[in-house]
């Protein structure tokens, strides 16, 4: 298989080093800090306006990866998003090296592009590749800013859960797009794909009530029993089982979220 790195030496994509984050859209952000801060322990990184996105917006740290929460501000995507679908998983964030030469590639592919030039975001320099190039997920790429590595966070991501009509097929897409390698599953019709310490899973939609686009995201308790208990405190509706919990939606801002003591 081809790796990232050969393709960016081609020329047909950059590195993807690993989910940089994904993307939560939420209607008031101090109220989703409630959860996502205070009762699952997120530490947050930054917080800030950004005004050509239409959107308030603040990163928390998950392991190797970030939650970013997002409130809008005016009118437009983000907005549109909330009106139409609520609350909810909006998109996903590979960290590429180089996000402009990124862009360029994918565009010589006659990818489909929200982006042609990067812009600046929370994340440090971003472009969208729009969600008919990549199995009508929203994908961003980007470059963070030098920093401060990210807070110790009790939580890291283990996966993100993806509806499509063909699996398969979408999992190939992502490869060809992204170079990520499969995970080797015992049959059936889902498709795993490794980025970073972290997974893809492509799902059939029939299996997910007919929903497509990204549809769950599984995190790992570094400290199980105190995240149970954290949760339990804060009144979080929770099913549980056994070495795992699943969050109902209403209290994790329309997420279906699942939370486990194991890889």
């Amino acid at each position: 298989m081809t790796t990232g790195t050969e393709r960016t030496r081609s020329g047909r994509a950059e590195a993807i080093r690993r989910v940089h984050h994904v993307g939560i859209v939420v209607r008031r952000l101090d109220e989703a800090y409630g959860f996502y801060r205070d009762a699952l322990r997120l530490p947050l990184v930054r917080e800030a306006t950004v005004p050509d996105q239409g959107v308030r917006a603040a990163l928390l740290a998950a392991g190797e990866s970030e939650v970013e929460l997002l409130e809008p501000t005016a009118p437009g995507g983000v907005q549109r998003f909330l009106d139409t679908r609520g609350e909810g998983l909006h998109h996903v964030c590979f960290e590429v090296p180089d996000v402009e030469r990124a862009l360029r590639a994918f565009e010589a592919q006659q990818v489909e592009l929200i982006d042609r030039v990067p812009r600046p975001g929370l994340a440090g320099r971003i472009g969208f590749l729009h969600p008919r190039a990549c199995a009508g997920v929203l994908v961003e790429l980007a470059t963070p800013s030098p920093g401060a590595p990210a807070p110790d966070a009790w939580l890291r991501l283990k996966r993100l859960v993806i509806g499509v009509s063909d699996p398969r097929r979408a999992a190939r897409l992502f490869q060809q797009l992204f170079g990520l390698p499969e995970v080797a599953m015992n049959g059936g019709p889902r498709t795993m794909l490794a980025v970073g310490r972290g997974s893809i899973l492509m799902v059939p939609a029939d299996e997910v009530g007919g929903a497509a686009g990204m549809v769950a995201l599984s995190l790992i308790a570094t400290d199980f029993p105190a995240i149970v208990a954290g949760l339990e405190r804060a009144g979080t509706r929770l099913l549980k089982g056994t070495g795992e919990v699943t969050v109902d939606p209403a209290s994790s801002h329309g997420v279906h979220l699942h939370i486990s003591r194991y890889d």
